[in-house]
């Protein structure tokens, strides 16, 4: 009886052996399964000349590429936590910080992509000084690029805020505003398409570039190119982090004179690479 006993414990141990080196057999198939998946990265219009560009070059060495284009800023980083992408790359850390708190999301940065200056612009002025009192003046109406646009009026002399604010500033911290000019917050896409209707716009050169209203080296004041918190991100959820496919993206994005010389071309002097601050 002892000796049944034995072998058929012996039987069960080589039994459970077997189912366990199925499952880690069927989780590596599911892994290799992943990893010849191209990889899905989401952005918006006006980064997907150069992502596009990344991509070719990606796929020269063995890393295919689907990108998504979105035409609002809420959809990708919905559309990333629900898992029907696998990164995407168009915001910054404050953005991304906010999103996350606001969607109740656990999105990451991975790496930085570039950094883009921002400007105020006009096309009936040709300078600040001829801001007439009571100037219509439009800025990005969510919440962390709206703070920017606010911080480079400031820098502009149009308005004073409140110290200490940071990314989080909104237009309830303006304590001076001597010109009395009027604060109109819109989708920040929408910016470029307002300059015809505003007296003064927050634009993004990329942007602005992509609508073609404007040139967009003709900024009345620029924010400068020294702002590494407002770097473009590419994001992903907790568990793609150390995902092979989007790790040697960014190398490409990052290393690649090719995808270097487009960003030139489309975007000129206008732009710092977040990588090498």
């Amino acid at each position: 009886m002892q000796r049944e006993y034995s072998l058929a414990r012996l039987a069960g141990r080589w039994i459970r052996s077997l189912a366990l080196a199925a499952v880690a057999g069927s989780a590596l198939g599911v892994a290799q399964a992943a990893s010849d998946q191209p990889l899905k990265l989401g952005s918006t219009a006006a980064f997907m000349p150069v992502l596009e560009v990344a991509a070719a070059e990606a796929a020269k060495q063995g890393v295919a590429v689907e990108l998504v284009e979105f035409s609002d800023w809420k959809t990708p980083n919905v559309t990333l936590a629900q898992g029907d992408i696998d990164a995407n790359y168009y915001q910054h850390i404050p953005f991304l910080t906010n999103a996350n708190k606001e969607g109740g999301f656990d999105l990451k940065p991975v790496a930085p992509g570039v950094i883009n200056n921002i400007g105020l612009y006009s096309k009936k002025y040709r300078s600040l000084d001829e801001l007439p009192v009571g100037a219509k003046v439009a800025i990005a109406g969510d919440a962390v690029n709206g703070a920017r646009g606010l911080q480079l009026l400031e820098k502009a002399g149009l308005i004073k805020l409140k110290p200490g604010t940071g990314f989080e500033t909104t237009v309830a911290d303006i304590v001076e505003n001597p010109k009395q000019i009027r604060i109109i917050e819109l989708e920040a896409v929408q910016l470029a398409r307002a300059l015809d209707d505003v007296d003064l716009a927050q634009g993004m050169p990329h942007y602005l570039k992509l609508a073609g209203t404007i040139d967009p080296e003709s900024a009345l004041i620029f924010d400068g190119q020294d702002r590494k918190i407002y770097a473009i991100q590419f994001v992903t959820r907790p568990e793609g982090q150390n995902d092979e496919r989007l790790r040697r993206f960014i190398k490409v994005y990052q290393s690649s004179p090719v995808v270097r010389a487009a960003l030139d071309r489309t975007q000129g002097k206008l732009y710092t690479p977040g990588w090498e601050e």
